[in-house]
């Protein structure tokens, strides 16, 4: 069997090229396939655009953009101070927001709108950044229980130190770099808080990390690995004379990009709350169903979440966090521990109040793809493009989110579920042409 030849990484101009031939030259490829290897001949840049930010470049996929608005919100403005990272708020009057989705899931944005509408129709949605904080889940393993017991206490009682010899001037990896020319340290991944849990002789170590506009793993990442074997390592052996038999940077207690029943609690990037009154009036007349079948379709539906296993208690958050996510150039891997979250519906003295909860929304304005000239430009739209604005990002993110939560469990709970069937009957599945062949229907 002939040894097939390297497969070209880089993405210099003649990789992608040859890369591109290599695609040509597959047998289920057609003539009508080359416009996937067409880059925006618009595009400054060209391919090179898009170089930075994936490797082995080869083509490009583009996706449809619904613009939804305008969507009424009352956001905080939002800092951390510096006594540990807590989120202070100040409270901002409301305005109206344009959000773009990048998606083809037929009556996404049809839905979203009418969510919208019927929030700007009751005073609109107010959100609130309750935390923040990404986390590296660590492994040192030592010989015995008894030594990663004592390494728990040992690290936890460093927490001052870590801290301050991240960000010290004499620290020897501040200002170097890799042979690729990234910083070994990274400033703006700032240290909050470390906790342990000892399981057999492992001890894991959570590191929890504020990263600036970012959203911040790869920042994380190299602030641990510095931890874990410049500062952690070497004053255990000489405070205590202990060495760990085996050292991790991530041992998946921190369940990196899976949901996780420790981020839906304590949270993970920002945790975010999204609420809106609606009134019986625009119930009626947007929604087309009544407060107490959307309580009844919670009540319901949180019985069956429960008996499911479900990991979230909540409807449909999920297509509205991918779409914008989709566009403004996020991690595509976070959605689904973005996407946890558990809405509440209650019936008051004002009508149908009703919120949603994300408390995994990993999310940044720069770095990753938000580098990509259209993901700026849709971040600009939504006035997340200059620095600061994260917590602004992940508010829209959140509220979007409820406005699709608010017009879906609508179309579930009243009449049958018969809007929700209409929707996806007119909206969803397969187009058929006019004069197609003959298919079965």
């Amino acid at each position: 069997m002939q040894r097939s030849k390297a497969w070209p990484h880089k993405n210099a101009p003649g990789d992608v090229a040859a890369r591109q031939e290599l695609v040509r030259r597959a047998a289920a490829w057609q003539t009508e396939d080359e416009v996937a290897l067409r880059f925006p001949e618009d595009l400054p840049g060209g391919a090179a655009a898009f170089a930075g930010v994936a490797e082995c470049l080869t083509g490009y996929v583009a996706v449809p953009v619904s613009v939804l608005g305008p969507m009424l919100i009352h956001l905080g403005s939002y800092h951390l101070d510096e006594r540990g990272g807590i989120v202070e708020e100040r409270r901002e009057p409301g305005e109206e927001v344009l959000v773009p989705l990048a998606q083809t899931e037929g009556g996404l944005a049809l839905s979203m709108k009418r969510g919208a509408m019927a929030t700007a129709a009751s005073g609109g949605i107010r959100t609130y950044v309750l935390a923040d904080g990404i986390t590296r889940a660590s492994c040192f393993q030592f010989e015995d229980t008894g030594r990663a017991v004592f390494f728990s206490r040992w690290i936890e009682d460093r927490l001052a130190q870590m801290q301050a010899w991240l960000v010290d001037p004499a620290n020897p990896l501040c200002g170097r770099v890799s042979a690729s020319g990234v910083p070994l340290l990274s400033r703006h991944a700032l240290l909050r808080d470390v906790r342990t849990h000892v399981l057999g002789r492992s001890c894991h170590v959570m590191y929890r990390f504020t990263t600036g506009d970012a959203c911040g793993p790869n920042m994380i990442t190299r602030n641990v690995y510095a931890l874990n074997h410049d500062f952690v390592t070497p004053r255990l052996h000489a405070e205590a004379g202990l060495e760990p038999t085996l050292v991790l940077l991530e041992a998946n207690m921190g369940g990196d990009k899976k949901p996780s029943y420790q981020y839906f609690q304590e949270g993970h990037g920002k945790t975010v709350v999204a609420e809106a009154t609606l009134s019986h009036r625009v119930i009626a007349r947007h929604l087309h169903c009544s407060a107490a079948e959307v309580v009844t379709l919670q009540d319901i539906g949180l019985h069956g979440s429960h008996a499911s296993g479900m990991q979230s208690a909540a409807f449909t958050p999920a297509s509205a966090i991918a779409a914008l996510f989709a566009a403004t150039g996020q991690d595509l891997g976070m959605i689904g521990t973005s996407s946890m979250a558990h809405g509440t519906a209650e019936v008051t003295a004002d009508g149908l109040h009703m919120t949603l909860r994300l408390p995994g929304l990993e999310v940044g304005t720069i770095g990753g793809g938000t580098v990509l000239p259209h993901a700026r430009a849709w971040l600009d739209l939504l006035g997340c493009g200059t620095p600061g604005t994260v917590y602004r990002f992940a508010q829209i993110v959140a509220a979007a989110a409820l406005c699709l939560e608010i017009s879906a469990s609508a179309a579930m709970a009243g009449h049958g579920s018969a809007n929700f069937y209409q929707a996806h009957l007119e909206r969803g599945g397969l187009r058929i042409r006019r004069n197609a062949p003959n298919v079965a229907r």
